[in-house]
């Protein structure tokens, strides 16, 4: 046996069965100690906390508590800066080894880079280990050995590498004893922001499996995947972010059910995508990944962001879309498309501050896939849509929402109203139903400004 007494740190990797880390840690340890750090910088106040990602957290973590006694331990609560707590516990308890799953945001990067650097000087082995995505960011090269930008040779040379198959843990050797630093179950409290009972999801791993015996539904994906009154997608988003089933699990179940080219396995990958160039180009965070961006001249309009964010801007599509994600966490990706362009060309607002707005209301919040969706829309990052590609809400509505059902059931100012004209609500002259407001803007209009905007950038004025 390697090591006597090893340390797992959960992270976002709610599970026991395939999650690499952790098995690697039972198989090569005495005893294991099951653990997981409430870290303030997290859980604290700042700018991108999800009070609604954090309670699927927590619920996930007290399912996987459960799992854990099933077996004879518990999950280990920790509350403090993730490297001193590591330190503490290094002294106190006779560790040998800390193993943990690795995560690609500038953040957790340093975290772990700091914790290998606690074990380095306490003589501990510190195992970090590729778990979140279907293939690391040093697995895929371009010929050079340079990361790729652009999505679909990306997809090819990624899909070209086998997908490793799920693995069951069997193992027992759980750490049961106690541990003084420990923070107890009243830590949930104290980290818990305001419970949202409208959720989009429950945490844990039961529901993620029950989703994925469910899977046959998708046999019509390309057709309703579009379609935001219908459930037409996995659901699965909050679930892939915290790992209460792993991506290796996902594309099994996909594969088997629906067949390797279904579409969905190609969203797994631009999952893959995002975290890449995350882990290659870290200026996206807080930069467009293409500099050139660096010069639109962005519009300060506080009172028009207010209006967005509460889904007031009378474009029923990016109303019903905003009041979805701040009832439930959750925002069909469509509609998430239609109201990030929205924002980004119809009001001329920084898309940084629309990256931070669904960061702080999203469920599945995921920094790298958040801001890889955000820049791709506003057309500033890598492989992104063209600038030129403007999303007209009233199309939009009317293609993927034509009998307004969606619209309806977010915005009730209008289910008394017919579907066509909900779709010709700019054209309606005078009074509007339940008080509903007129658009904040001109579509058309807005987007030849939109046009000027990014032409004027790119010539380098």
């Amino acid at each position: 046996m390697k090591h006597k007494k090893a340390l797992f740190l959960f992270h976002r990797d709610c599970r026991l069965d395939d999650n690499t880390g952790l098995i690697r840690a039972l198989g090569g340890s005495g005893t294991v100690v099951p653990g997981f750090v409430f870290d303030p910088r997290q859980t604290g106040r700042h700018p991108y906390k999800s009070d609604n990602a954090l309670q699927f957290l927590v619920a996930s973590l007290k399912e996987l508590d459960g799992e854990l006694r099933e077996r004879g331990s518990r999950l280990y609560l920790f509350f403090g800066e993730t490297e001193k707590v590591v330190a503490g516990l290094l002294r106190a308890e006779g560790l040998d080894a800390v193993y943990f799953n690795r995560d690609y945001t500038p953040f957790s990067r340093s975290r772990d880079e700091a914790v290998a650097e606690v074990c380095r000087e306490q003589g501990a082995a510190c195992v970090p280990c590729g778990d979140a995505l279907l293939n690391e960011p040093e697995e895929v090269a371009k010929a050079d050995g340079g990361p790729y930008t652009v999505f679909t040779p990306f997809f090819r040379a990624a899909r070209s590498i086998a997908a490793r198959p799920p693995r069951k843990n069997g193992f027992a050797n759980f750490f049961s004893g106690s541990i003084k630093a420990e923070a107890g179950e009243d830590v949930f409290g104290r980290v818990a922001g305001e419970q949202n009972d409208r959720l989009y999801r429950k945490g844990g791993r039961r529901e993620a499996l029950g989703i994925l015996r469910k899977l046959g539904r998708l046999k019509d994906y390309e057709t309703t995947r579009d379609r935001p009154a219908l459930e037409g997608t996995t659901g699965l988003s909050p679930h892939n972010k915290f790992g209460t089933v792993s991506v290796r699990d996902v594309h099994r179940a996909v594969t088997r059910r629906l067949g390797r080219g279904h579409p969905v396995i190609r969203q797994l990958y631009w999952r893959d995508f995002f975290c890449h160039v995350a882990v290659h180009f870290e200026r996206v965070f807080g930069r467009p990944f293409h500099a050139v961006y660096e010069r639109l001249p962005w519009r300060d309009d506080p009172d028009r962001f207010r209006r967005w964010r509460e889904g007031t801007t009378g474009f029923p599509i990016v109303d019903a879309g905003m009041r979805q994600l701040d009832e439930t966490g959750f925002m069909h990706n469509r509609v998430r498309m239609v109201c990030a362009s929205f924002l980004v060309k119809d009001l001329h607002i920084d898309w940084r501050e629309g990256e931070r707005h669904f960061a702080t209301r999203l469920e599945d919040y995921d920094p790298a896939v958040n801001n890889g969706n955000w820049q791709w829309v506003a057309s500033t990052g890598c492989d992104a849509a063209p600038y030129f590609r403007i999303f007209n809400p009233w199309l939009q509505q009317k293609r993927y929402d034509p009998e307004a059902a969606y619209i309806k059931r977010w915005v009730p100012e209008l289910r008394a109203m017919e579907p066509g004209l909900i779709h010709r609500l700019d054209r309606l002259e005078g009074k509007r139903p339940g008080g509903y407001p007129a658009p904040i803007v001109d579509h058309a209009a807005e987007s030849v400004r939109a046009l000027g905007m990014y032409r004027q950038a790119r010539s380098g004025g």
